[in-house]
């Protein structure tokens, strides 16, 4: 069939047809073209009037390939410009015999009545529904992920927080960062490299620094010098720890292969430790001097022939409160020897002034007095009331007659000493007891007295060795008891020692003194045991 059969078959279709060469150039049309779309016309280029060309162009190289009908959508634009949508349909027109291809296309315009193009809208319609909701999950899962990652970062950040803020010297403090840092900063591992000079300022040239532990590295200990040395893998960063213009050494930060770090997040973690670690040093350092302040109010005991005594002394915490904590041994006469023990309610200055100043007081009350002790008790609580209103403190104080083993004692709302046989039995000397000093006046003092045996030791010791919080008074009784009956062979500094390093942790800790007094092997004779005359003399004359 050639162009006159064409159009005489096609001029009684409803239809547009048009025949199209393979180049886009059109070659024939029917006329119901014409009412369909003007701007179709023999020799016009089909792909310079439509919109979407290079649509229409794949369109026609499939219609080219193949002899049946395949359906499409074109859009042309009419003799007005504007533009008109097409349902099409059309195959190679295999009776065509010109000197290259050509398709025949089927052409009507679409309405929103047309089956096709409502079913065309509507899968459209689907699809941008589907992509839509596609993206918003993707953006809901990733505002998810990342609500997670942020989330768990500010815990892992919160913890590093909470553990650096709960230590209280150097050592808590690197072993915080140690253990917390690494998963604040995604990291495999951290190591501090410390100036632990800079940061903890020493009190002495024989003063100890902190001591190295596995968490961090002594700069100034170094053979090198004080700075760091030796090259980093090459996941590995250092990030210098400064604070207050002090550099106080680095954070060296071990990240995995492959690890993107932000570099803000690890500067603002770095100083963070950097603050924890100055803070620790200065703590430490001004606990140094508590303590060192705290041992200098305590007497340094005499040496008295046939007697063993040693004392010890124990902070209750790492804070730098000093205590009210004291003890003391008391020269008489040649025969007869004091000991006190006590302790001012409180922690700070004011307690620890009024302490020492007890001591000193109470040293001059036992001279005068000497073995009338409801006096020394009496006139002790008369000064703590009338120079130290609404301050409280508990006492114990005894004399000792080492010629017949006589102990006299009155105790000032304080724990009963503890006496420990040679045997291991042990017993608390109950009696004795008055309210404490300070807040009764004109309090009555009681005097107790027992033989002391040979051989035996007597342990005075204040309330911080046996009070637990949420504990008995009466298992901490016990429990010390239990303690001391294993000490029966032991020296007095032995007994101290043991006493000291024997007691349980607690999370509200008060401070230990003790003082242990181990008594001579030999039977009362009613001479002195170190040979002197065991007659009472006169400390002033």
């Amino acid at each position: 069939m050639d162009l006159a059969g064409f159009h005489a078959v096609a001029k009684l279709l409803p239809h547009a047809v048009v025949v199209v060469a393979a180049s886009g150039r059109i070659l024939a049309v029917n006329p119901a073209t014409h009412r369909t779309m003007d701007t179709l016309r023999p020799g016009a280029d089909l792909l310079g009037l439509v919109a979407d060309a290079d649509d229409v162009a794949q369109r026609l190289q499939q219609w080219l390939r193949t002899g049946s009908p395949l359906p499409g959508v074109m859009t042309a634009h009419d003799g007005d410009g504007r533009p008109v949508r097409l349902r099409c349909h059309g195959a190679r027109a295999t009776w065509w015999q010109g000197s290259e291809p050509a398709v025949q296309i089927h052409l009507s315009r679409l309405d929103v009545s047309d089956r096709f193009v409502a079913l065309s809208q509507r899968v459209s319609l689907m699809n941008q529904q589907m992509a839509y909701r596609r993206a918003i999950a993707e953006q809901r899962d990733r505002m998810l992920r990342s609500e997670t990652e942020a989330r768990a970062r500010m815990q892992r950040l919160y913890r590093l927080t909470a553990a650096l803020a709960a230590g209280a010297n150097l050592t808590d403090v690197c072993e915080a960062v140690h253990k917390c840092a690494p998963q604040a900063l995604d990291a495999a591992g951290v190591t501090l490299e410390l100036h632990p000079r800079r940061i903890v300022p020493s009190l002495a040239p024989t003063d100890t620094l902190p001591v190295t532990t596995a968490a961090w590295t002594d700069l100034d200990q170094l053979p090198g010098g004080p700075s760091p040395t030796g090259s980093l893998p090459e996941a590995a960063r250092r990030v210098p720890l400064e604070a207050e213009g002090v550099t106080l050494g680095s954070l060296v930060i071990h990240y995995l292969p492959g690890a993107d770090p932000d570099p803000d997040h690890t500067v603002a973690i770095a100083q963070q430790i950097a603050q924890a670690v100055r803070r620790a040093g200065l703590f430490e350092h001004e606990h140094r001097l508590a303590v060192r302040l705290q041992r200098s109010l305590l007497p340094r005991l005499p040496e008295i022939d046939g007697l063993d005594i040693a004392s010890g002394y124990a902070p209750g915490t790492h804070m730098v409160d000093v205590g009210g904590d004291w003890y003391d041994v008391h020269l008489l006469s040649r025969d007869t020897i004091g000991f006190t023990i006590g302790d001012v309610a409180g922690h700070g200055i004011t307690e620890a002034t009024a302490m020492a100043q007890i001591s000193t007081v109470l040293r001059g009350l036992s001279r005068r007095h000497r073995e009338n002790l409801p006096a020394v008790m009496a006139e002790l609580n008369d000064y703590l009331g009338t120079y130290h209103d609404g301050l409280m403190a508990t006492a114990c104080y005894a004399t000792y007659h080492r010629s017949t083993r006589t102990l006299r004692y009155t105790r000032a709302g304080h724990p009963p000493p503890l006496l420990i046989r040679r045997d291991g039995s042990t017993e608390y000397l109950m009696s004795g007891l008055a309210p404490p000093l300070g807040p009764v006046p004109f309090t009555r003092y009681p005097q107790a007295e027992i033989t002391v045996p040979a051989g035996a030791t007597l342990v005075f010791y204040t309330d911080g060795l046996i009070e637990r919080r949420g504990e008995s008074l009466d298992v901490g009784l016990d429990r010390l008891a239990r303690t001391a009956s294993t000490a029966a062979a032991l020296d007095a500094q032995g007994t101290c020692d043991l006493l000291l390093q024997e007691q349980p942790d607690t999370d509200m800790p008060d401070d230990q003194a003790l003082l242990v007094v181990r008594f001579p092997e030999e039977d009362p004779s009613g001479e002195d045991p170190s040979g002197e005359d065991s007659r009472a003399e006169d400390p002033g004359g």
